[in-house]
């Protein structure tokens, strides 16, 4: 099978960008993968892909190379395509219109892979007959503005599915958009086991990590710390990011005069190692379309305690289990579940055990699996029933039935059986 994935900007660091290299590089075992960015802005990405994925870009922004197009007059003039309420418009032009438009007219592929709103849009009015068009949604409907989702309404009916992170998004979308036709499901993002030993528990160290943006709410992690700072002045919290809230979380820092007990470390890749030498991982969000975050501590062995906010962090931890729960907004609710992990290293250390036990479910194998039945499934289905003789071909190599029976697949020496997927 060829399955050719449509990104942003695939040379740039952010969760939409992992987890699509992620499932790139576990497909590309067994099929043909392309990913194809929009827009390149450095000469190599953050991200390395499998030596099997085909990496290559429409739109060329590197200042000073050879290949530079941002003096073509298409690239300053405004897109026309790519929707003007999505939030990456003003990085869209007519160039990559055009660029988009020719690149899916003609893209030799059995499933093509949209990877925001956006690019959405393009997949939905632009791709030409035959491949199957899934598109990808990273973020939530409830997080798009009005003329969005309006816009998104008159054009998703032309895709043959949508995938969310969340079953929560994905009824929304249900319910709210009404797509005919359209397959929605939930399938989670992918987080590969670290390649490093997990956490021993050992350090005193409770870890955030993620965009220094208001949505992450680091404010009030910041207080919530200082009361942990009161009763346990020997633990500290460690918070990784970059972003525009730097300078006022310094200020509150030095406000409550947490300089020797709260770090900012700036961003961190990978962030693997710095995860596992915490303890303890701490979210403190509004909103989570999904959580990656939660979901790499875990993978490194640690219990997480996070907001009950709309609309990941409910659906992977389990609450008293590999982690805790707590109320939106409220310092004292997460100053109290910080603590009750930190004066109990037994339950700490049962929390964490059920973290990486737990996380398996979100194992690239796994989610790759999951996308495996849905091109399936949308082959045999009739909507792209000119598909199917390639795909019957290639899934018939794939080890493991899709349709009824155990899915493998190599994942650094180990066999992983999809009826133990949650």
């Amino acid at each position: 099978m060829h399955i050719s994935f449509l990104i942003h900007n695939a040379y740039g660091i952010g969760g939409t960008i992992r987890t699509t290299y992620n499932l790139a590089n576990t497909l590309a075992e067994q099929h043909d993968v392309e990913i194809v960015s929009v827009l390149r802005h450095r000469d190599e990405p953050v991200f390395q892909p499998d030596p099997r994925v085909r990496l290559r870009h429409l739109v060329d922004i590197r200042k000073g190379t050879e290949g530079y197009e941002g003096d073509d007059p298409a690239y300053t003039t405004p897109a026309r395509v790519f929707p003007k309420s999505e939030g990456r418009y003003e990085q869209y032009s007519a160039l990559t219109d055009a660029r988009i438009a020719d690149h899916l007219a003609s893209v030799d592929a059995d499933v093509v892979v949209g990877t925001r709103p956006g690019i959405n849009v393009h997949l939905a009015k632009q791709t030409r007959r035959g491949p199957i068009r899934v598109g990808q949604e990273h973020l939530t409907l409830d997080s798009h503005n009005k003329a969005l989702r309006n816009q998104l309404r008159s054009v998703y009916p032309r895709l043959d599915a949508l995938t969310t992170t969340t079953d929560a998004d994905a009824e929304a979308y249900r319910n709210k958009m009404r797509l005919p036709g359209v397959r929605i499901q939930a399938v989670p993002n992918s987080v590969p086991e670290p390649g490093i030993a997990p956490s021993d528990g050992s350090g005193k160290w409770v870890v955030a990590a993620g965009r220094l943006a208001p949505v992450k709410r680091y404010d009030l992690l910041i207080r919530a710390f200082d009361q942990v700072r009161a009763e346990r002045p020997d633990w500290r919290l460690r918070i990784y990011g970059g972003g525009k809230q730097k300078d006022k979380l310094r200020a509150l820092i030095d406000e409550l005069g947490l300089y020797n007990h709260v770090y900012l470390m700036g961003p961190a890749h990978p962030i693997d190692p710095e995860w596992a030498k915490g303890s303890i991982a701490a979210v403190t969000s509004s909103l989570e379309s999904f959580g990656m975050t939660i979901v790499e501590a875990m993978r490194c062995g640690l219990p997480v305690v996070s907001t009950d906010c709309p609309h990941g962090p409910g659906e992977i931890i389990d609450d008293g289990v590999d982690g805790r729960l707590v109320p939106v907004g409220q310092v004292d609710g997460i100053a109290g579940g910080l603590l009750e992990l930190i004066n109990n290293d037994d339950l700490r250390g049962q929390m964490a055990q059920a973290a990486l036990k737990g996380s398996e479910r979100f194992d690239p194998a796994r989610i790759a699996g999951h996308y495996e039945s849905l091109f399936a499934d949308l082959a045999t289905s009739g909507r792209r029933a000119g598909a199917l003789g390639r795909m019957r071909g290639s899934l018939h190599r794939t080890r493991g039935a899709l349709l009824g029976g155990a899915y493998a697949v190599r994942d650094a020496g180990r066999t992983l059986s999809k009826g133990r997927a949650a």
